[in-house]
């Protein structure tokens, strides 16, 4: 039986918190938007931890450089984790761009228009 709050899912969060932490005080790039850290997902032997960001510019330019900012970071990230986290080992660190914002404002988009061309249909 599993539990309900698995401890990579506690470590998860609370990478998510000191990466969001870091991540807007140490990084000093000008290339780095503004980034949102949305999701830490921690495999189960705490080897590999992928974390998903939001940029708050969508252009492709601006989400390409984040990441690549933000992957060279890694290794200075990690240790700095190591620092404030109290585990044996800490994760390596891959950055991924969270398409769900995105999805969604263009899902809301289409539901407006839908909603929008349905209301003149009916008048």
């Amino acid at each position: 039986m599993a539990k309900d709050f698995s401890r990579t899912r506690r470590i998860g969060e609370q990478m998510q918190r000191e990466l969001a932490t870091l991540i807007q005080q140490e990084i000093q790039d000008p290339r780095l938007g503004m980034v949102t850290v949305s999701a830490v997902e921690v495999s189960r032997d705490l080897a590999h931890a992928k974390v998903f960001i939001t940029v708050l510019d969508d252009q492709q330019q601006d989400i390409a450089a984040s990441l690549d900012v933000l992957n060279r970071a890694s290794g200075f990230l990690r240790h700095e984790l190591g620092r404030r986290m109290i585990l044996r080992t800490v994760p390596v660190l891959r950055f991924v761009y969270d398409e769900s914002m995105a999805r969604g404002n263009a899902l809301s988009q289409l539901i407006d228009e839908a909603v929008k061309s349905d209301k003149q249909r009916d008048e």
